[in-house]
């Protein structure tokens, strides 16, 4: 009987090390790029769940754009912009979510929240996840 490989499980390192490899490639950049980030939304996503909220959209989208995840416990609904990086090079992930950003992700919010079937009294809240060199530092109410 022949045994199946084992799944690759996705480490910092092991996932860096093969971003590193792909980006080194014409036309690979935004592939490794959306890899390191499902892999930030992904221990976003965690952080979360751990925390007690429901996910409740991740990648939500529209004609506007995106909303990396929405979250909710009791009353409270979280809307988190996740930023993950594999260095500090060009900044920490939290200062890519400048005032533009913010109001495109209040804007993005407010539709999301209206296309709910079941509106009410919900309080929100506008989170940054920040993911790097494995590590997640969540910034509540950042915005």
């Amino acid at each position: 009987m022949s045994q199946q490989p084992a799944p690759i499980r996705h480490t910092p390192h092991n996932l860096l090390a093969n971003l590193q490899v792909a980006s080194n490639k014409q036309g690979q950049q935004a592939f490794s790029r959306q890899l390191l980030g499902r892999w930030g939304e992904d221990r976003a996503m965690r952080w979360y769940s751990r925390q007690g909220y429901v996910i409740l959209e991740r990648n939500w989208r529209c004609g506007r754009g995106e909303l990396d995840l929405i979250c909710k416990r009791g009353s409270l609904v979280v809307f988190c912009e996740v930023k993950t990086r594999s260095s500090a090079l060009y900044g920490t992930p939290a200062e890519a979510v400048g005032a533009d950003k913010q109001r495109r992700i209040r804007k993005l919010a407010a539709q999301w929240l209206a296309q709910q079937p079941q509106k009410g009294s919900w309080r929100t809240r506008f989170d940054v996840a920040e993911v790097m060199g494995g590590r997640i530092h969540v910034i509540e109410a950042a915005f």
